[in-house]
């Protein structure tokens, strides 16, 4: 069951950019929702929306939280006071059925009918803090380059004591390093597209055979591309992550590795229904380990760290795991304990 924690705020009150105090403006709808799904972070969920209230440029934006743990709703409870503190505007709903692909599209859901008149619908993380020209930098983006959707980096933010290998590893850093028009995206912790562009989508959401493995964004955009949908990377749109002391662990970057390489495989088999098309994709499954290999011990070669090095082989072997049935469910998590 679907339960609203805190309906739309008046329509003419959001928070004064960069002060936190709240201001009244005329009474035109928001040109902009930013979506942001949350499950179980609320203290880091406390920040990103604080990010929000500190940007800057003449936008008007509405929020919309899901919440995606029905039982402890800590979330929300966080969202609800920025909200009835009009801090900023918009609302908080609660998404019972668990999973990250769930929680997404709810808040696509939410955010295009609460939102009927909103231009350009973005999306950011619960740990993750928007730097204060974020949002105008994105629509920017959008509007003079003409593009459908615009993706931009995601910094690590390491815990203090990491190791500085981390700093050089694939998994915590973004796809791109400069601003240009890219052939797609590959996160949804960064990223805007115009309303128009699901209506040129068949299933406009995030497919919910990713739910718990993660990688319904990468898909998503994957059929973006294919539906003809252009990209645009805004180098100069930065969104900070927090990286936790437990995603530092070896074993979670391992564990990583894996699941990159089983979403990788999905998205492949989707695109290779055919006979011939399952035979082209048992012939790369069968190439990529050797390959993988190779890569491996060649950065080994070049001094690279061990955790870099075996990230090709660490995914390649993901891939094979996927193709057997055995994969990593990231998003799935045990119940919370009631509120009492």
């Amino acid at each position: 069951m679907h339960k609203d924690m805190t309906p739309v705020e008046d329509a003419s009150t959001l928070a004064n950019p960069g002060t936190g105090a709240a201001s009244r403006l005329s009474q035109s709808a928001p040109e902009a929702v930013v979506c942001v799904p949350t499950c179980r972070r609320p203290e880091m969920l406390r920040l990103t929306l604080q990010s929000l209230v500190e940007q800057t440029g003449p936008t008007r934006f509405a929020v919309v939280v899901v919440d995606n743990d029905s039982l402890g709703m800590a979330g929300a409870a966080v969202a609800d006071a920025f909200f009835s503190d009009r801090l900023l505007e918009g609302l908080c709903v609660v998404e019972a059925q668990p999973g990250n692909c769930r929680a997404c599209n709810r808040a696509f859901e939410e955010a295009r009918r609460r939102f009927a008149l909103a231009s350009y619908i973005l999306m950011i993380d619960d740990d993750e803090v928007a730097d204060p020209e974020w949002l105008s930098r994105m629509i920017a983006a959008a509007r003079e380059r003409q593009v459908d959707i615009v993706g931009g980096p995601v910094v690590p933010r390491f815990a203090d004591g990491a190791p500085d290998a981390l700093a050089h590893h694939p998994v915590y850093w973004p796809a791109f390093s400069r601003s240009g028009f890219v052939s797609m995206i590959y996160g949804s912790g960064n990223f805007l597209i115009r309303r128009q562009a699901f209506e040129r989508l068949n299933h406009p959401e995030f497919d919910l055979r990713y739910n718990f493995l993660g990688g319904g964004d990468t898909e998503f955009f994957t059929r973006c591309r294919r539906a003809g949908l252009t990209f645009y990377w805004e180098q100069a749109a930065r969104i900070v992550e927090t990286v936790p002391g437990d995603r530092v662990r070896p074993a979670w970057i391992l564990r990583r590795g894996l699941r990159i390489g089983a979403i990788n495989f999905h998205i492949d088999e989707a695109a290779n229904r055919s006979a011939f098309g399952r035979v082209r994709l048992a012939a790369k499954n069968g190439v990529l380990l050797p390959v993988s290999a190779f890569r491996t011990l060649k950065l080994l070669a070049q001094g690279k760290p061990a955790l870099v090095s075996l990230h090709p082989m660490v995914v390649a072997v993901g891939r094979l795991l996927a193709w057997l049935g055995v994969e990593p469910q990231q998003y799935r998590f045990p119940p919370a304990e009631p509120k009492p």
